[in-house]
């Protein structure tokens, strides 16, 4: 078996902040009708494939012209390794249903990924435990591949190349921001302009370039980020007896998380270890260390030697979502501790919501890059991810101590929510969007 283990509006902005994306914009001599676009999606990773997919498949758009610029080469998958990459997401039923809608989730049952139906979290330092399932044994969530996320997206971009232009190869290096009032002259378009000197125009421009989106910084928002004092080590495991391997498994240590995540039917798994300790004590702590009915982890056989990664962890938020033409997306917009397996689904979670607001804007007739839909967009997702961000930087601060009365405390809380169904199955509602 495998398994994976792992432990503002513009007023409100500083003047200097302010003064940044209202850089003069003259409309550019010799820049012809055919180089504007209604929608460039700068960064083409998950979610800015999957946005631009998004928009692609959509019929609301069939007339737009729709841009993705992503800076490195075409990825291209040809036979599925045998081998298993460390990169991988926990996606939600609700991030499957978005990626279902464009086909891409398609392709991704067509080649690999694991479903699991159980999840059972517990604290090394009580033993207070707490169980997630569903009566009607429903997934609660998959594990992919990034890449082979990434493969059926470039699968689906090929097919709404009609609709989608896709620039490999191609990084922004400036943008140049419109008035936010008219002004005689000026072009009423963002300007991008890229490596080779090529000079592009949109209506709406979508940042989805990661936490260090330089489409976020151009525009002068402000992200309140730090830093944790973890690292993640990712690695690929092998079991030593057979199992269904359908259970996620996270233990919170003082020192950080550490989960056990199910990856095939092959005897392997993937691991993530937030605590950055040494590898093979960290899948012994796994096991609980008192008699109990609950259900125990697999035992591990061996890890595989050239897997191991490991990755800072760091907490970030964006104070705007988006400014006029301007929206951002996914990591460029929020960064999130893995504890929750919650970062790729938060990114699905923008798409499906800007979409919606872009889809009505489209069927009214309106400018795409109004602010009037886009701060719809803003305070839909910022209610949802601040929740999300702050109750996952409190469980991380909360059982990263030793602590008699926070233990006491957090023993408390996680066994009340084990005895009270319908507020695990509210957490397991919120969790699935």
């Amino acid at each position: 078996m495998a398994a994976r283990l792992a432990g503002i509006r513009w007023g409100t902005a500083p003047a200097a902040a302010r003064r940044v994306p209202l850089v003069s914009c003259r409309r550019w001599a010799g820049a012809s009708s055919d180089t504007v676009y209604d929608v460039v999606v700068s960064g083409g990773g998950l979610v800015g494939a999957a946005m631009a997919c998004a928009l692609g498949c959509d019929i609301h758009f069939c007339d737009k012209k729709i841009l993705l610029l992503e800076a490195g080469p075409k990825k291209v998958l040809g036979k599925l390794p045998e081998t298993y990459s460390n990169r991988v997401s926990s996606i939600s039923p609700g991030s499957a249903t978005l990626l279902s809608s464009f086909g891409a989730w398609d392709h991704i049952c067509n080649m690999r990924y694991r479903a699991f139906r159980r999840m059972q979290v517990w604290d090394a330092c009580s033993e207070a435990l707490i169980m997630f399932d569903k009566d009607n044994l429903d997934d609660m969530g998959f594990i992919v591949e990034n890449d082979v996320i990434v493969h059926a997206l470039t699968k689906q971009l090929e097919a709404v190349s009609d609709r989608v232009t896709v620039l490999y190869k191609s990084k922004a290096v400036s943008y140049t921001w419109p008035y936010p009032f008219s002004v005689a002259g000026s072009s009423p378009w963002v300007h991008i302009t890229l490596g080779d000197g090529s000079i592009l125009q949109t209506k709406l421009l979508i940042g989805a370039d990661g936490h260090n989106s330089g489409v976020r910084q151009a525009a002068g928002i402000q992200n309140v980020s730090w830093n944790y004092d973890q690292s993640a080590v990712v690695a690929t495991l092998h079991l030593s007896e057979a199992t269904e391997n359908n259970v996620a498994w996270q233990r919170f240590l003082p020192s950080g998380p550490i989960a056990l995540l199910p990856w095939s039917d092959a005897n392997h798994t993937d691991f993530i270890d937030s605590a950055g300790s040494m590898l093979q004590y960290a899948v012994a702590f796994l096991k609980p260390t008192k008699i109990s009915a609950r259900q125990l982890p697999p035992s591990v056989a061996r890890v595989d030697a050239k897997s191991r990664v490991l990755f800072p962890l760091g907490l970030g938020h964006a104070a705007e979502y988006v400014r006029p033409r301007l929206a951002l997306i996914g990591d460029a917009a929020h960064r999130v501790h893995p504890l929750a397996g919650q970062g790729a689904n938060m990114g699905f979670g923008d798409i499906s919501s800007l979409l919606h607001h872009l889809r009505t804007a489209a069927f009214n007739g309106k400018d795409l890059g109004s602010m009037s839909h886009l701060t719809a967009y803003e305070t839909d997702r910022q209610r949802h991810n601040t929740a999300l961000l702050a109750a996952t930087d409190l469980l991380k601060r909360l059982y990263s101590t030793s602590a008699t009365p926070l233990v006491l405390l957090r023993t408390w809380g996680l066994q009340a929510t084990n005895a009270v169904s319908p507020l695990k199955e509210q957490i397991m509602a919120f969790a699935s969007k």
